[in-house]
């Protein structure tokens, strides 16, 4: 009866927490968006620079040496092409798709910064629609098993030593 309610009530909390993904993923889109808007601006005024005087943006790059503090500045520039380019097509896989192809692309939605921004900008919400509540049931699902589970496990060698109590004995 206790492993029941147990497992009941990791289906339980199972079901709240991934009814949350639908509101939560819609705050990482928004975030994503901001992010990407914000390091167009620096990697445009970056290409506009290189551009002003006859330069690439890798020729711009390379000119950028001599002194610790341009190395540095290189090495920063370069990484911020690089966070753009996958936060822009991680937006392009995003935008326009439901809770449901967000849940799908979950894996692409790990950049730390607006995953923090997210999860602070978060409100948990009671889901009312379709999505909520098919959220809900797969974490009522994984939840439950999750603990299920794991009491099993938890409770086999106990199991065992039940087992061998009761074998009759031949005296």
């Amino acid at each position: 009866m206790i492993l029941r309610a147990l497992t009941f009530a990791g289906g339980i909390t199972g079901a709240v927490l991934a009814s949350q993904f639908p509101e939560y993923s819609q705050q990482y889109l928004q975030r994503l968006g901001g992010a990407v808007d914000a390091l167009h601006e620096v990697t445009a005024d970056f290409d506009a620079s290189a551009q002003a005087v006859g330069m690439s943006r890798a020729e711009a790059l390379a000119q950028m040496t001599g002194s610790p503090f341009m190395e540095r500045r290189r090495m920063d520039m370069s990484a911020t092409f690089t966070r753009y380019e996958t936060l822009r097509d991680t937006l392009h896989k995003l935008e326009g798709q439901g809770p449901f192809m967000r849940a799908y692309y979950l894996p692409r939605m790990n950049d730390p910064q607006i995953a923090k921004a997210a999860w602070g900008a978060f409100q948990p919400a009671v889901p009312l629609g379709f999505a909520g509540a098919v959220f809900a049931g797969f974490g009522f699902v994984i939840g439950a098993l999750g603990v299920g589970i794991l009491l099993g496990v938890l409770a086999q060698p106990f199991k065992r030593r039940r087992h061998r109590t009761q074998l009759p004995s031949h005296d």
